[in-house]
C-alpha cells in the first residue's frame, strides 16, 4: 500500500479503532495441557455482556500457549508488568517489510536500531551506533558500533527462576550491510525502500529483477570491520541521521533469513537483539509475552520487566478490560467518549499522528495568484470549529505545516496566522480583487467521500461568512482520489482546480520531509507550482547543514516565510489527526508520535497498580 493510498484509507475511515457491538471480558484461560508448549487448543471462557445481560461463553481457540516468565531481572523480585492490547493478530514485524503500527512497535522492542529516536527530546541518539563521523562533503557517514549488543535467544528458567538470555553472537557491521542490501532488493518488497535511494547504488539495484552479489556490493554500505559501518550517500544530507532511526535501519540476522526465507520470523528459536525478548516464537493467538533482555547493555529509562499483549477484534473488548484495570492502555471507543469525557477526562491521553490535512492552492489559477488572497482564504478558516464538527475534537488545528514529534519541528501554535477573520478581510481588501464577490468562480476539488464533502461545505460556509463570498461562487467538485492526484499535478493544465484537499504523512520524522519534500520548488512535490524564491535556498541550506541548532532556526524561518503574517501561503494547513487513548493513573510514558513505542521507557508505579487492582 503506497503512502498516498494509506492517506486515502485514513481519510475514508477516520476512526482509528473499530468499535464493537458487544463487551467481552476475558475471565480465564484454561489450558488443555498448560505445561505443554506444543498444545494447540485453548479453552477460553468469557463473560459476554449484550444489552446489559451477562452470558458465559466457552470457545476453543487454536493457540500455542506462551508461559509468562516469573522473573526477568537478575534477582527474585516480581517483575513490573505492562499490560497492553492489539486490535487484530500478531503483526508482521520484519524490520524491512512491515507497515503496521503494531509491527513497528515489535521491531522497536525486539531489534536494536542503528540509532534511537528520543521521543522526549525529539532528537536522534546513539543505540547500536555509539558515535558517528561525517565527511567534509556530507556524503560519507561512518558509524562506530557497540561490541556488546548480542543476538540472543531465550534460555530456560534456571536457578531461582530467573529468565536468562543465551547470547549467540554480537550484532556486527555486516548485519547492517545485509539489512540495507536486503531493503534495496525489489524482491524483498520493502514498502518504503525509496527512502534508501539516498544511499549510493540502492536505486539502481531496486530497478533490477535479479541483482548479483556484485550489484549488491555496489550499494554504498560497507563493513570496515565488525564495529565500523560506512554509508555513502548520493548527496550531502543532514536529515540522513534522522532516517537511521527508522525500522528499516534495524539489523536482521542473516543466518535465519538465509535458512528460512520469508518465514524467518517463525524460526525457533527466534534471534532478537533489542531490549525485550519473546517468550517463544510469536504465533497467532490471544496473547504474546515479551520480557526484558538481561543482555541488553544500554540504560533503560523505564522499569518494565514483562510486556503482556492481548489480541482483540474490537476496541470495546479492550476497553472493558481497561475498565476492570486489567489493561494499562486502551483505545477509547467512540460510543464511550462522551461518558469518559464527563467522568474521567484525566484518563484520556491525546496522541497526534503525523498526517497533516491541508488545502493546496493553484498558483497558476486566476484566483489565487496573489499571496494576500491566499492568506485571506486561509485566515478565514476556523480550524477549531472544523475539528469539533468533523472529529469531535480528535484532531488539532494547524497553523504551519510540520507536525509535532519531528526533528527540528515547532510547537503546534508557535508560528503561523491560523484563524484570524479580521486579518482575512483586510488582506482580501488589499488584493487586486478587493471583494470576494468580484472574483471568478472557484473550483474546489475534493475526494468522493461523505467526510470530504462535509468538510468542503463547512469551509465554503466560512468563506461566505468571513469573506462575503457568494455560496454559488465556490464550486465543490467531487472526484475519485486518483483523479484528484492526476488533476493537481503541475502539468495537468486546464484540469487543475483552483484549490483542493490533500494530506501528507511523514516518511521520516524530520522537518525536511515536510518543508523540503512537499514545498521546495524543484526538489519537492510542489503541487501548487509555486515559483522558486529565497526560501528554497534556505530549505537546501537546512538539508545540508550538520549543526542541529542551525537547522532548527532555519526551519523556523522557513515556516514563517510560508505561513506567517507576510508569508506566501502555498497551502492551507488545516489539522493533524490523532488518537485518544485511555491510560491508567499508574503509568507514565511519552508516546511515539512516529515509529515504535519504546516499552523500556515506560514507568509503572507497581505498588499503585497492585493497590488499584485489589480494590
Amino acid at each position: 500500500m503506497t503512502r498516498l493510498t494509506r492517506l486515502y484509507h485514513n481519510w475514508q475511515y477516520p476512526c482509528g479503532w473499530r468499535s464493537g457491538t458487544f463487551i467481552l471480558c476475558l475471565l480465564a484461560l484454561f489450558l488443555a495441557a498448560c505445561n505443554r508448549v506444543n498444545s494447540e487448543t485453548v479453552v477460553v471462557t468469557r463473560v459476554v455482556v449484550i444489552e446489559g445481560q451477562e452470558s458465559v461463553v466457552t470457545q476453543l481457540v487454536r493457540q500455542t500457549p506462551i508461559p509468562t516468565p516469573d522473573v526477568v531481572s537478575g534477582n527474585s523480585e516480581e517483575p513490573v508488568v505492562l499490560d497492553l492490547s492489539i486490535l487484530g493478530d500478531v503483526p508482521n514485524f520484519d524490520p524491512q517489510t512491515t507497515t503496521e503500527d503494531a509491527g513497528i512497535d515489535f521491531v522497536e522492542n525486539l531489534f536494536v536500531g542503528l540509532t534511537n529516536y528520543n521521543h522526549v527530546d525529539n532528537i536522534v541518539e546513539p543505540e547500536l551506533a555509539q558515535s558517528w563521523d561525517v565527511s567534509a562533503d556530507g556524503r560519507t557517514w561512518i558509524f562506530h558500533l557497540r561490541d556488546d549488543v548480542f543476538w540472543v535467544r531465550p534460555a530456560e528458567t534456571v536457578g531461582d527462576g530467573v529468565r536468562q538470555a543465551d547470547p549467540v553472537r554480537p550484532v556486527v557491521a555486516d548485519d547492517m550491510v545485509y539489512a540495507i542490501q536486503r531493503a534495496c532488493r525489489r524482491d524483498t518488497d520493502a514498502p518504503d525502500a525509496f527512502i534508501l535511494f539516498l544511499i549510493e547504488g540502492c536505486e539502481p539495484v531496486y530497478s533490477m529483477n535479479d541483482p548479483t552479489a556484485a550489484d549488491l556490493g555496489a550499494i554504498g554500505v560497507r563493513a570496515l570491520d565488525d564495529t565500523t559501518f560506512q554509508v555513502t550517500l548520493t548527496k550531502a544530507s543532514s536529515y540522513f541521521l534522522t532516517m537511521t532511526s527508522l525500522w528499516l535501519f534495524h539489523p536482521v540476522p542473516p543466518e535465519l533469513i538465509e535458512a528460512y526465507g520469508d518465514a524467518w520470523l517463525a524460526a525457533e528459536p527466534l534471534l532478537t537483539s533489542g531490549p525485550f525478548m519473546p517468550v517463544s516464537t510469536l504465533k497467532p493467538g490471544v496473547q504474546t509475552v515479551l520480557y526484558r533482555n538481561p543482555a541488553w547493555p544500554l540504560p533503560r529509562r523505564g522499569n518494565v520487566g514483562v510486556v503482556n499483549i492481548l489480541y482483540f477484534d474490537a476496541a470495546m473488548s479492550a476497553y472493558q478490560l481497561w475498565q476492570a484495570k486489567s489493561l494499562d492502555i486502551s483505545p477509547l471507543p467512540v460510543s464511550e467518549r462522551e461518558m469518559i469525557l464527563s467522568q474521567l477526562p484525566q484518563k484520556i491521553q491525546f496522541e497526534t499522528e503525523q498526517t497533516v490535512f491541508y488545502l493546496g492552492f493553484n498558483f497558476d489559477s486566476g484566483v489565487f495568484r496573489e499571496p494576500s488572497v491566499r492568506r485571506a482564504f486561509s485566515a478565514a478558516i476556523d480550524r477549531e470549529r472544523l475539528v469539533a464538527e468533523l472529529y469531535q475534537g480528535a484532531a488539532l488545528g494547524m497553523r504551519h505545516l510540520s507536525p509535532p514529534g519531528i526533528i527540528a519541528g515547532l510547537p503546534i501554535d508557535r508560528i503561523g496566522v491560523g484563524y484570524s477573520p479580521d486579518d482575512a478581510r483586510q488582506w482580501l481588501a488589499e488584493s487586486g480583487f478587493r471583494s470576494c464577490r468580484l472574483m471568478p468562480p472557484i473550483t474546489y476539488m475534493v475526494t468522493g467521500s461523505d467526510l470530504s464533502l462535509r468538510q468542503a461545505e463547512l469551509i465554503r460556509d466560512m468563506w461566505v461568512e468571513e469573506l462575503g463570498c457568494a455560496q454559488e461562487q465556490i464550486v465543490i467538485e467531487q472526484v475519485q482520489f486518483g483523479t484528484l492526484l492526476a488533476n493537481t499535478r503541475r502539468d495537468a493544465g486546464a484540469a487543475r482546480p483552483d484549490i483542493w484537499e490533500l494530506a501528507w504523512a511523514s516518511y521520516y520524522p524530520d522537518a525536511q520531509n515536510w518543508l523540503g519534500d512537499v514545498l521546495h520548488c524543484t526538489d519537492g512535490g510542489n503541487r501548487p507550482n509555486r515559483p522558486c524564491s529565497e526560501v528554497d535556498g534556505l530549505i537546501r541550506q537546512a538539508a545540508t547543514t550538520m549543526d542541529f541548532q542551525e537547522r532548527v532556526m532555519l526551519y523556523r524561518q522557513i515556516e514563517d516565510m510560508f505561513f506567517g503574517g507576510e508569508g506566501s501561503m502555498p497551502l492551507v494547513p488545516l489539522y493533524v489527526r490523532g488518537d485518544e487513548l485511555l491510560v491508567q493513573s499508574w503509568l507514565e510514558f511519552t508516546p511515539a508520535l512516529f515509529g515504535g513505542e519504546q516499552y523500556d521507557s515506560y514507568l509503572i508505579q507497581a505498588d499503585l497498580k497492585e493497590l488499584e487492582r485489589s480494590r
